[in-house]
């Protein structure tokens, strides 16, 4: 065969498998059994990164080991292209804002968008092998997606699952929407603590706060009621500085006396504590920031000013009036928006809301049900549960979404949601087909749009439906990130269970995330990331697939250029190994032959036992283990011990036929299965091999749709103790001649011992060959040369 070129070979085999349909769920075929993954739509709002490559990757050795174990595999693809995410890409790539737009203008850019770049956005993971099925996908702002969608909101509306409230929510002056509690992210901020006097009468009251510019928010003091320092003033009222106005001092076992000043200020609203209080003292209301982030007239002269301006107006005023007493620089942690690293506020504003908190138990109790793989992920999820603060908030100020299904009464403020056959509908272009139950016709539609969330979490659904195949739920596979354990996971195990009454998926697996050479998490913002469609474009997808292959599900993984370099050299290594073997089949029928040689079997043993332990670490989830145990196999036991034992029965033609023939069988047989074994991981290099010699053979038009090769078959438990003789004296032999600076082919003297003769009689001649040795047999092992 000619020198392998991955660029040739790969986009040759992609096109084979699309034309074939390779990889194509067969939903007529009743009798075989199916195995179904809920895979993750990737977001369009960025390229394919580092992370998606590798998690999608450990994916996809699952996928490609259960259609080789004979199942009909339902891989579907779609990608995530509604709402914020791909809003800010369009707003990027266009140079626009939306919230200066018209909303069906804008709308109409984001479909236009995506049009654009969804193919050049999806090439990447074609290129990376995904055996996804192709010849279908959904997008989760087409119609299928927004009718599911509607659905569910519909069924969860009936089951008063989902509920309209106003009230305190957290909020992004930036996305100028709502945002909820799993799209926040801790971040390391600089900022300053001042101490600030209120005043009670001539005396003064300091407060420590990192947020001066919400001081014309305040509403209350607090002071631990056991705070000697301020027991005195608990009851009573304090003056707020520069405003002027008074507010309550009031005793909370909350209050942490050993933090600032131990006296805290209320505002409304700062943090959640601060809604916490509000709440419980129904404090009065006074919301100084506007939805952009700019102070209302509350704040008085500082009214329009954006916060980061109101803060140095305010403190500067503070300073010039003698209540600024002390300042200090701090670096702490703040909660961010995860889309554009904003810091979040807090504001009264009236959301849509499902139902989390109320079941935190039976939410535990559904991932129970599920097999984590790793497994400690679930105690990661049951932590999230625990301590969930809010309940979900699922609507969005925002425009590219799927909108909520339902209008408002103009007479009686009656919501009316849309008929289920109606669905998909937009209540800014449909009107409700009936009137309302007070005879009006009038109707105000909902403006806002779901989370994204809220569509991404009936994937399954969604799925199953663009495919035209009946629903399977549970399915069988949930492979997903880490990082998005508390969103996409756990969205889907809530909309499940109230949709279905059933978990989502039997099992899930989780991958980690990708680390530099120094350790730090890769980020776009760090400027610390490394491109793979570089990576597969300068190597391989096979070596990219090879480096993902040797981290375990869960396990952080460091980048090295080095490990895609050995992917690289395997798949030479591969190739050479098979041009070696493919050569030396002439006159090989393909039978078994009567009579296998010792060391023959010692081959086949161990090939057993490799099977053996790949299929067990396959269906544990376990691909790690088994590229390990193959790559070890085939360097060390194949190519390095059997090959090179092999060549004299080969190439010497003094050797008997029959000794050749065995060769060829055990070779043969194993080239095979090291093959359909790295198929998985590494599944272009097999096809183009596999395609070249072994498909007449096997009559399955891919080796992907191959039978994975069966264990068990073999019992040379005491050949395979022989084999292991033998290989030990070789390896002897090459220690020796390394450390005499001898050439592998230096004759030398190898002296066994006796008791060993006999079990190597029929090897004599292969260890002869091989050791380029003369052997005789004495009362110690020796080299001499």
């Amino acid at each position: 065969m000619p020198n392998y070129n991955p660029k040739e070979a790969e986009q040759k085999w992609l096109k084979y498998w699309e034309k074939h349909h390779i990889h194509a769920f067969d939903s007529r075929a009743k009798k075989k059994k199916t195995f179904t993954i809920d895979t993750p739509p990737p977001t369009v709002s960025g390229e394919m990164h580092i992370g998606h490559a590798f998690s999608y990757a450990q994916q996809d050795f699952i996928a490609r080991y259960k259609r080789m174990q004979g199942f009909n595999v339902f891989y579907p693809f779609g990608t995530d292209d509604n709402g914020l995410p791909t809003e800010r890409l369009v707003e990027k790539m266009k140079n626009v804002k939306g919230i200066t737009m018209s909303r069906p203008e804008f709308v109409k850019l984001c479909y236009q968008t995506i049009k654009e770049t969804k193919k050049n956005f999806v090439q990447p993971w074609k290129d990376l092998g995904m055996s996804c099925d192709f010849s279908k996908s959904y997008s989760t702002i087409d119609n299928i997606s927004q009718r599911t969608s509607q659905a569910a909101f519909i069924e969860l509306y009936h089951q008063g699952a989902v509920y309209q409230q106003d009230a305190p929510v957290m909020w992004c002056v930036e996305c100028q929407t709502a945002i909820a509690q799993a799209e926040l992210k801790d971040q390391e901020k600089d900022s300053t603590f001042n101490d600030i006097a209120f005043s009670i009468g001539k005396e003064s009251l300091i407060i420590a706060t990192t947020r001066p510019e919400l001081i014309p928010a305040c509403v209350a003091l607090l002071a631990h009621p056991d705070d000697k320092r301020y027991k005195k003033y608990i009851g009573k009222h304090a003056t707020v500085p520069l405003f002027n106005y008074e507010v309550p001092i009031i005793a909370d076992v909350k209050a942490d006396p050993a933090k600032g000043t131990g006296l805290l200020m209320v505002c409304t609203f700062g943090d959640k504590s601060d809604v916490e209080w509000w709440h419980q003292y129904k404090l009065p209301l006074r919301s100084v920031l506007n939805k952009d982030g700019a102070l209302n007239d509350i704040a008085g002269k500082y009214a329009t000013l954006t916060i980061k301006h109101a803060r140095k107006a305010i403190l500067e005023d503070l300073k010039a009036a003698g209540l600024l007493k002390s300042q200090k620089n701090i670096r702490h942690v703040a909660n961010v928006h995860e889309r554009c690293d904003t810091p979040i506020e807090f504001l009264k504003t009236r959301q849509w809301f499902t139902r989390i908190l109320d079941k935190k138990e039976e939410w535990i109790e559904a991932g129970n049900r599920i097999a984590w793989y790793p497994e400690f992920m679930k105690k990661r999820y049951e932590h999230w549960v625990e301590n969930l603060q809010w309940d979900w908030c699922i609507s969005r100020q925002r425009f590219f979404g799927v909108p909520f299904p339902l209008w408002y009464c103009k007479q009686c403020n009656s919501i009316i949601l849309a008929d289920v056959k109606d669905l998909p509908v937009d209540p800014l272009k449909d009107r409700p087909k009936k009137k309302c139950d007070c005879g009006s016709a009038e109707f105000e539609p909902e403006k806002d749009v779901m989370d994204t969330w809220a569509t991404s979490s009936v994937s399954p659904q969604i799925a199953f439906t663009t495919y035209g195949i009946s629903e399977q739920v549970p399915m069988d596979l949930r492979p997903q990130a880490s990082d998005i354990l508390s969103t996409w996971c756990f969205y889907t195990i809530v909309k499940s269970m109230y949709l279905a009454k059933k978990i989502p998926w039997k099992n899930i697996i989780l991958s980690g995330y990708i680390m530099d050479p120094q350790g730090e998490k890769m980020s776009k913002s760090k400027g610390n990331v490394v491109e793979p469609v570089a990576i597969m474009e300068r190597y391989s997808a096979d070596a990219l697939r090879f480096w993902a292959a040797g981290s375990k599900l869960g396990e952080d993984i460091s980048y090295q250029e080095k490990d895609i370099v050995t992917g690289q050299k395997t798949i030479t290594k591969l190739w050479n190994a098979a041009n070696l073997v493919l050569a030396n089949l002439q006159g090989y029928n393909g039978i078994a032959p009567d009579h296998v040689e010792v060391i023959d079997r010692w081959l086949l043993q161990k090939l057993d036992r490799l099977i053996a332990n790949c299929t067990k670490h396959f269906d544990n989830y376990e691909h790690a283990k088994a590229k390990f145990e193959t790559e070890q196999f085939f360097w060390t036991i194949f190519c390095d011990n059997y090959l090179e034992i092999a060549k004299d029965r080969l190439y010497n033609k003094e050797r008997n036929k029959e000794s050749k023939i065995s060769a060829q069988y055990a070779m043969h047989l194993c080239l095979k299965t090291l093959l359909k074994l790295f198929a998985p991981i590494m599944p272009y290099i097999t096809e183009e091999i596999y395609q070249s010699h072994f498909k007449k053979d096997e009559q399955a038009d891919s080796i992907h749709l191959s039978a994975w090769p069966a264990a068990y078959r073999f019992t040379y438990e005491f050949e395979e103790k022989i084999g292991d003789e033998l290989v030990q004296i070789l390896q002897e032999a090459r220690k020796y001649k390394a450390q005499n600076h001898l050439n592998l082919k230096a004759p030398v003297k190898i002296t066994i011992e006796k008791d060993k003769q006999e079990r190597l009689a029929e090897l004599l001649q292969d260890l002869k060959a091989v050791t380029c040795a003369e052997i005789t047999f004495g009362t110690k092992f020796n080299i001499t040369h």
